[in-house]
């Protein structure tokens, strides 16, 4: 009973704007409220008879999570440079996946609490296979390549109801009721990670109950950009195809290799935001 947690920040108990994860007083703030919604559903796991938790954290630069204050039976990936980015330390030894503090897609609901898919600064929408996806779904499929099923969600109201309509039978925590991008009805924090508690124990409970998403290759991902000059620069790589100003496609053979595609044309795209060069003088 191996269980992966991708932990997110924006659908954590508390956060209801972008600021509270910038400003750097309120970021240290949420990092732990961060950290105590993962212990909750570590917590949960275990009670749910988990052997072995590991934790990704995968919002920002993927090291937000406080090491010293985590679960002492849960291990933690850390750290940005990882070529499978929020699913980094995820292989077909696990039992099922949990998706702690997540949110809604972009262009989804217009309620969703900071809702973005991946990086918000340049990513407009994906599609997988002619679909729109957002971050869960698109982590979901991947999982299904390693056999590994999707068990819990925790998030506002509008990213629980998006997601359950690709991924019904998810145990879903809803920590906040979603009333704008940057606004939220908030639980109190020790009242939400009750419920994450809770709905993460009756998910490993039940993961033997559960299948993996699986998507047959080969895999097309389309990508649109907010701005042209993120979608250019990705078609250094050469299988990336620009099929509009600020849009691409590429097709892989299958949804692993797929995502590592997805991902490395992301960081492209983020890094000439304003420039690929434009701050090295050397």
């Amino acid at each position: 009973m191996k269980f992966f947690i991708s932990a997110d920040m924006e659908g954590i108990s508390g956060v209801a704007t972008n600021q509270q994860l910038k400003t750097p007083s309120e970021y240290q703030r949420f990092r732990k409220l961060m950290t105590a919604d993962v212990n909750a559903a570590i917590e949960g796991a275990f009670n749910g008879g988990a052997k072995e938790i590991v934790v990704a954290d995968g919002h920002g630069n993927m090291s937000n999570i406080i090491i010293e204050e985590l679960d002492k039976r849960a291990r933690l990936v850390s750290g940005s440079n990882r070529v499978m980015c929020q699913l980094e330390g995820l292989d077909d030894s696990f039992d099922g996946i949990l998706f702690v503090g997540h949110h809604g897609r972009e262009g989804g609901s217009e309620r969703a609490v900071i809702s973005h898919t991946l990086a918000g600064i340049c990513v407009n929408e994906m599609k997988i296979n002619g679909r729109i996806v957002g971050e869960t779904e698109m982590n979901t499929y991947v999982a299904g390549a390693f056999g590994v099923p999707p068990l819990f969600i925790s998030g506002d109201d509008a990213y629980v109801q998006e997601v359950q309509e690709t991924l019904p039978s998810v145990e879903a925590a809803v920590t906040k009721r979603a009333v704008d991008r940057f606004a939220a009805e908030l639980l109190h924090p020790e009242l939400a990670q009750d419920i994450i508690r809770e709905k993460a124990e009756t998910a490993v409970k039940n993961a033997a109950d559960q299948k993996p998403v699986v998507l047959e290759g080969p895999v097309t991902f389309e990508i649109q950009f907010k701005g042209s000059q993120q979608a250019m620069m990705t078609t250094t790589i050469p299988s990336v195809e620009l099929t509009g100003p600020k849009s691409i496609r590429f097709t892989c053979d299958d949804m692993v290799t797929a995502y590592k595609h997805m991902w490395g044309c992301v960081i492209i795209a983020i890094t000439a935001t304003n420039g690929v060069l434009g701050s090295v003088n050397a």
